[in-house]
C-alpha cells in the first residue's frame, strides 16, 4: 500500500514538474502585471501632466531700467524705434523645462490673461492688447551664455573701429552708404564677416546689438560704437537672470531665451503680420523666479520726440 502511495506522489511531483511550478508562475504573473499596472500609472499621470497647460499672469508694476532711462530713450529716438519697442513681464505657474518649450509658448500666446495684455503695435502706429485666437506658434531657442562685453573685442582688431571707437566708413563704390559696421553685420562674403563666429553671431547678446545697429525705418548711425554696446548690455542686462556658484563665485545665465512669432486663422499675427527681420519678440524665461519678459519691436517710422510721460 506504501508503494502505491509512494509512486503516486513521484508521478504527481513529475507532473507538476512537467508542468512547471504553479506558485512561482502566479508570482511572477503577479510580479509582472503589478510592473504593468505601475507604468500605466507613470505614463498616466505623465500624460495628466503634460495636457496641463501652463497659465499665466500679467507683472504691472515689473520696471525695466532700460525704459526709464532719459539717455536710452533718445538712442531709441535717433535709431528710429522710440515707441515702437517695449518689454512686458508675466508670470506663470509650473515649471519650465527646455523640452516643453513649444506648449509654454503656445499656452502663452492662449492664454486669457497674455491675449488681454500683451502688447502688439497696430497699423496705424498705435499700442493695443494682441486680442486674437493664436493657432500655431514658431518657437527658436537663442543661445544666451554671455556674462560680459568681450564678444565685440574682435570689432577692435580688425579695420572696423578706430582706437577711439569711432565706425570706419566704407570708401568703395559699391558700400557707398554703407559703414564697415553695418558691413560687417549684413554682407555674408565681406572679408569681415567671419571676425564674430557664427556661434557668437546667434548669442542674444549679440542679437540685440545687431537690431540696435540697424534700428527702424528713419534710423540715423552712430558715429560711434558705444552707445550700441551699452544699449545692448542695458537691455540684455534687464532681460536675463543670473546666478553666481558659491563654491566658485562663477556667474552663468540661467534664462532660456525664446525667439517667437505666432499665427491666427489669417496668417501671421506676431509680432506683426509682416515678417521683417527688425521686427522681432524674444521671451526671455526665468525658471526660479517662474518669469517671462517679452522683448518687442515693430519696424516701423518711430516717434519724432520723447513724450514727457513714460510711454511704455
Amino acid at each position: 500500500m506504501s508503494a502505491v502511495l509512494r509512486r503516486s506522489a513521484e508521478s504527481h511531483r513529475s507532473h507538476w514538474r512537467s508542468r512547471g511550478r504553479p506558485a512561482q508562475t502566479c508570482g511572477t504573473r503577479r510580479a509582472g502585471v503589478a510592473q504593468v499596472a505601475a507604468v500605466c500609472v507613470n505614463m498616466a499621470a505623465e500624460q495628466r501632466r503634460r495636457q496641463r497647460s501652463f497659465s499665466f499672469g500679467l507683472l504691472a508694476n515689473k520696471k525695466f531700467a532700460f525704459q526709464q532711462d532719459a539717455r536710452t530713450s533718445e538712442l531709441f529716438l535717433k535709431w528710429s524705434m522710440l515707441g515702437r519697442i517695449t518689454a512686458q513681464a508675466f508670470n506663470f505657474d509650473q515649471q519650465f523645462n527646455l523640452y516643453r518649450k513649444q506648449e509654454f509658448v503656445l499656452d502663452f500666446f492662449k492664454d486669457p490673461c497674455v491675449v488681454s495684455n500683451l502688447k502688439v503695435l497696430g497699423a496705424r502706429g498705435l499700442w493695443k492688447s494682441l486680442d486674437t485666437e493664436v493657432l500655431k506658434a514658431n518657437v527658436e531657442v537663442v543661445p544666451c551664455t554671455r556674462v560680459s562685453m568681450d564678444v565685440f573685442d574682435p570689432l577692435y582688431s580688425h579695420g572696423i573701429l578706430r582706437p577711439t571707437g569711432h565706425i570706419l566708413k566704407c570708401f568703395d563704390d559699391f558700400y557707398a552708404d554703407f559703414d564697415e559696421l553695418r558691413k560687417m553685420l549684413l554682407i555674408e562674403d565681406s572679408e569681415k564677416y567671419e571676425i564674430i563666429s557664427p556661434e557668437d553671431r546667434q548669442e542674444f547678446l549679440f542679437q540685440l546689438f545687431k537690431h540696435f545697429c540697424l534700428g527702424g525705418e528713419l534710423c540715423q548711425y552712430e558715429d560711434v560704437i558705444e552707445p550700441y554696446i551699452e544699449t545692448a548690455r542695458s537691455v540684455y542686462k534687464d532681460m536675463v537672470s543670473v546666478q553666481k556658484d558659491p563654491a566658485t563665485d562663477k556667474i552663468s545665465i540661467i534664462s532660456t531665451v525664446l525667439k517667437v512669432s505666432a499665427y491666427d486663422n489669417s496668417g501671421l499675427c506676431y509680432p506683426s503680420n509682416k515678417d521683417k527681420e527688425q521686427t522681432f519678440a524674444y521671451l526671455a524665461v526665468d525658471p526660479l523666479k517662474r518669469h517671462v519678459y517679452v522683448l518687442y519691436h515693430c519696424f516701423g517710422v518711430g516717434l519724432f520726440s520723447v513724450p514727457q510721460k513714460d510711454i511704455h
